[in-house]
């Protein structure tokens, strides 16, 4: 093109690689964008990892990375660009980012072992390696603990509560189904059915009316709406 030629009305001239690179950088939705918020000492779990909660805090910590847009950095994703590339330091700066987070979200001594792991991608997988346990002992103790649960002296909302969490545990470790048909519907109502089940089994005897009333109920109601008429018991 000669100088001083404009492009071709249908031909947009190419933008510059700089523009390019900052709006990667300034697009809330890309990864390497970072919040006015975003520093290395956030914390962004509760629990740090000890070691042998681990399969709970992977997944409290994948939550919140996938909040941030920030997961692609530890599941290996978002490749490391080379040198001359203009997101090169954006892409360091993120990667820092979430080795600070992790090194904030585990105990002193675990710590200590990962400050020389360059990305943050290593230290996932060296985490998952060395305290990922297999499914059947954590099913395994989360049933052993549902079958003897009582209420005791738990209020109904406490006992409730305990009982809803070893549920989210458990429905954690089972398959995801991709039918929508209407076995699986069917066998859904029946996975609630078990929950109203254990809970009105778990009841002390004060409420052995309302149980008695509620088992009566044609079709069995949903475990939230067992719960309430127990509350209002």
């Amino acid at each position: 093109m000669a100088r001083g030629q404009q492009a071709p009305n249908n031909q947009a001239p190419p933008n510059p690689p700089n523009l390019i690179g900052r709006a990667h950088l300034e697009d809330i939705g890309s990864p390497l964008y970072l919040q006015n918020d975003d520093h290395p000492g956030m914390k962004l779990v509760l629990h740090l990892l000890t070691g042998n909660n681990y399969n709970s805090w992977n997944r409290s910590m994948t939550t919140a990375l996938t909040a941030k847009n920030k997961f692609v950095f530890v599941d290996g994703s978002l490749l490391k660009p080379n040198s001359d590339d203009l997101l090169f330091g954006a892409w360091i700066r993120c990667n820092n980012m979430v080795i600070s987070w992790i090194l904030n979200a585990v105990s002193r001594d675990i710590a200590d072992s990962l400050l020389y792991m360059p990305t943050a991608s290593e230290i996932w997988g060296d985490l998952r390696n060395r305290f990922h346990e297999s499914n059947a002992p954590q099913i395994f103790q989360i049933k052993k603990v549902l079958n003897g649960l009582q209420q005791g002296s738990m209020d109904a909302n406490s006992y409730y509560t305990k009982l809803r969490i070893l549920w989210d545990e458990l429905k954690d470790f089972q398959p995801v189904s991709m039918c929508n048909c209407g076995s699986m519907k069917e066998w859904m109502n029946y996975q609630d059915q078990e929950c109203v089940m254990q809970f009105l089994m778990g009841l002390n005897d004060y409420y052995a009316q309302i149980r008695a009333q509620i088992l009566m109920m044609e079709p069995t109601p949903v475990i939230s709406k067992v719960f309430s008429l127990v509350l209002q018991e």
